[in-house]
């Protein structure tokens, strides 16, 4: 059975980098461009695993990680926070709100988040 990556990616260039390299390694991708549409595929589409961004547009990362997390179907869901954001206190904050991982997009190369998910999934 295909496994299902949620991206979750308000930045068009990056959303499509990621769905190409993820489908070219055999993975299902869903897209979403806010946290809003996110959270609705979340509920509707059962992802094995969520990358979620941060700073977007109508509902941010955080509020996306919070709804997620209070969803029954998808407390277990990993969920990888990949943001542009680097301080400590924002890793905390996803943390203690049940984020699996936190990863800054300027210091991970696609091919090593690849590995982190196949890690994950596998």
């Amino acid at each position: 059975m295909t496994k299902k990556i949620l991206i979750i990616e308000d930045e068009t260039n990056l959303r499509e980098a990621l769905k190409d390299k993820f489908s070219m390694e055999g993975y299902q991708v869903i897209e979403a461009r806010d946290g809003t549409e996110g959270v609705s595929l979340a509920k509707s589409m059962s992802p094995d695993i969520i990358l979620l961004d941060i700073i977007m547009p109508k509902e941010n990362g955080l509020d996306a990680l919070k709804e997620i997390r209070n969803t029954a179907s998808l407390i277990a869901v990993p969920v990888f926070m990949l943001t542009n954001l680097s301080e400590e206190s924002s890793q905390k904050i996803t943390s203690d709100l049940g984020a699996n991982a936190y990863l800054v997009k300027s210091d991970i190369k696609i091919d090593d988040l690849i590995g982190k998910v196949k890690a994950i999934l596998e």
